[in-house]
């Protein structure tokens, strides 16, 4: 028996030398525990680097970074690195809706014609009628992107609206309503439709009515870092080497910002998830009870909500969790949310793909054990 288990030992650690990292020497910084779960999934899946986050309504949090900013560098994450959100970004679009929806400034099934009553008048009649709630649901019939190339340019606000003067006229892919396609497009619209109502850009309107409410400081839009300089976690492609460059414009493009350009430590992403946590259990919070509840439940046939997937797990206490993940194929991230039993969790890694995903998924159940360990 002693035999065999020396034989795993020494399996184990070829694996760890022969995927070139060495568990005792990653990096890492926060709680131990959380530290622990992160190193095992950066040395099994060959990331990079991953965060991880335990919060609950209250705004409390455990944490924990590990790996280096830079495959290839001695430079380590550190808890103020921030990290790219990619389309977890979407669930933000759709609070900023529900916040309009709570002014009583549009209704979930306001029409696109209702909004943009001139510009429409050369769009299809199909799109003419498509809803806020089919919108935000990737119900609107609308194909998952545009050729972003054709729209060039930093002013976002004028690049949407040319969007959707170029895009609409033509008939959506499905019926609106019918059918479940996610779309990127649709979320660039609803970014529209946001600045349209308030007349000024989604830029400045989640900036004002989300990140500064929440004390988001982190919070911005983009690639992350300083051209040229190892000061932010790099981004790494799905082979798991880093991309040739890094900053700012090392994203998706501009007009994308509804649909998937924030960025923002985790501590920062956290009070967002906080927020929705105490939202959907009736305690003070950015917006009505109601809306958080309508933003979470699938409108239609299927579980996506707006902004998030609604699913039966047996570690949900009995209701729903609520998951999405993110990705610009540089960086990915992913989140669960369990209502009934007052507790998220969230992780990162500066790599797109399909080991990331795996490993970030890997690190959530390891969180969500932990959580259950403690809690029981």
């Amino acid at each position: 028996m002693i035999k065999i288990y020396k034989c795993i030992a020494i399996v184990l650690s070829l694996v760890f030398v022969c995927s070139g990292i060495l568990a005792q020497e990653v990096p890492q910084a926060g709680d131990r525990r959380i530290a622990k779960i992160l190193v095992q999934m950066i040395v099994k899946h060959d990331v990079p680097a991953l965060a991880g986050v335990i919060v609950t309504s209250d705004g409390k949090t455990i944490s924990a970074v590990a790996g280096y900013r830079k495959k290839g560098e001695t430079v380590g994450v550190t808890l103020q690195d921030k990290w790219h959100l990619g389309s977890d970004t979407k669930s933000m679009t759709a609070m900023l809706i529900g916040m309009l929806v709570d002014a009583d400034k549009l209704k979930w099934e306001t029409t696109l014609e209702e909004v943009f009553p001139q510009r429409s008048r050369k769009w299809h009649a199909q799109v003419k009628k498509i809803t806020m709630l089919q919108l935000l649901s990737h119900r609107a019939g609308l194909k998952a992107n545009l050729s972003y190339g054709l729209y060039p340019g930093t002013d976002v606000k004028a690049i949407r609206e040319l969007t959707m003067k170029c895009e609409l006229s033509v008939k959506p892919d499905t019926k609106p309503g019918s059918t479940y396609l996610y779309s990127n497009w649709g979320y660039i619209i609803a970014g529209g439709v946001i600045e349209k109502i308030t007349g000024k850009s989604w830029n400045n309107v989640i900036q004002a009515k989300l990140f500064k409410p929440l004390g988001m400081s982190s919070a911005g839009f983009g690639g992350l870092g300083t051209l040229g300089q190892i000061d932010q976690p790099w981004p790494h492609g799905e082979n798991g080497k880093p991309i040739g460059s890094n900053g700012p414009l090392v994203d998706n493009p501009p007009v994308l910002g509804p649909a998937g350009r924030v960025h923002c430590t985790m501590e920062d992403w956290a009070k967002f998830i906080a927020d929705q946590l105490r939202g959907v259990n009736g305690q003070k919070a950015l917006i009505k009870q109601a809306t958080y509840q309508n933003l979470h439940t699938p409108p239609f046939e299927g579980n996506y909500a707006m902004g998030w997937k609604s699913l039966d797990r047996p570690w949900g206490g009995g209701g729903k969790v609520l998951t999405h993940s993110g990705s610009n194929t540089m960086n990915y991230c992913t989140v669960w949310i369990v209502p009934k039993r007052d507790f998220a969790v969230l992780i990162a890694c500066n790599q797109g793909g399909a080991a990331a995903a795996k490993a970030c998924d890997d690190v959530a159940g390891g969180l969500i054990r932990m959580y259950d360990a403690r809690n029981k």
